[in-house]
């Protein structure tokens, strides 16, 4: 067993970079805290653990993914806006686990699987930016639901969803 890099192996290198840094160009036209090179730099180090894995060491990628879970957890943060707590961060740190996640692929030689969860994931971050596509964003539809999260409110009616019924904020929120 040899770790000397071949190459095929630099190729599926270059792929990892390059598909993890489509990623991390549509969060930072999105704004967020991560952005083109961060994705490109988890996807290339995910890449060489995948090699590694191929090459022997299939543990080494669950270390790795594990290690990424702690970078997109830092990237969650709790905010509040007036009275009401909004979490942020949540799609960027989603999309870095897919970051990795496609990089092991493309490091392993699994390049279809690579480029399939590229298009899917950039797919899914730009379901609600894209006008045809906007009938798929779930925000259109919460308020037609109850809220599972909502607070009682005390009248015994129940959650009344995001749409409510424009009386104002909940007192007890």
């Amino acid at each position: 067993m040899t770790l000397a890099l071949s190459g095929a192996d630099a190729g599926h290198l270059v792929v990892a970079a390059g598909l993890t840094y489509a990623l991390g160009f549509e969060r930072a036209v999105r704004g967020a805290t991560a952005g083109d090179r961060v994705f490109a730099l988890i996807g290339t180090g995910s890449g060489v653990i995948g090699i590694i894995a191929a090459h022997g060491a299939p543990n080494a990628l669950a270390g790795a993914i594990t290690g990424v879970g702690f970078i997109g957890g830092g990237l969650v943060f709790r905010r509040a806006f007036g009275r009401n707590p909004v979490v942020v961060g949540l799609n960027t740190a989603a999309a870095i686990f897919a970051a990795a996640a496609i990089g092991g692929a493309a490091g392993q030689g699994r390049l279809l699987v690579a480029a399939a969860g590229t298009a899917l994931a950039l797919f899914v971050l730009e379901i609600r930016h894209i006008k045809v596509l906007r009938m798929l964003d779930g925000r259109r539809w919460a308020g037609r639901f109850p809220d599972d999260e909502a607070p009682p409110d005390g009248s015994g009616a129940g959650g009344s969803g995001a749409g409510g019924s424009g009386s104002g904020p909940n007192p007890d929120a």
